[in-house]
């Protein structure tokens, strides 16, 4: 039986969820080793001008404490 545990991080990318999604498995990364999965539980963008201009994730990263 293993303990896991969830950790919530917001990120942002300037190109796509698909990068800020990346980007928060990454800076979780530095400090949490042995993670498992990522869930995206939300999704925003900034818009200015009519345009978007940044994409925001909230994800839940789910890890094994060992």
């Amino acid at each position: 039986m293993s303990v896991m545990k969830v950790i919530e991080v917001m990120a942002d990318s300037n190109k796509s969820w698909e990068e800020a999604t990346e980007n928060a498995v990454k800076h979780a990364a530095k400090t949490v080793k042995f993670i498992k999965s990522a869930f995206v539980q939300s999704q925003s963008v900034v818009i200015d001008d009519n345009e978007i201009i940044k994409y925001r994730v909230n994800v839940k990263i789910t890890f094994e404490v060992k």
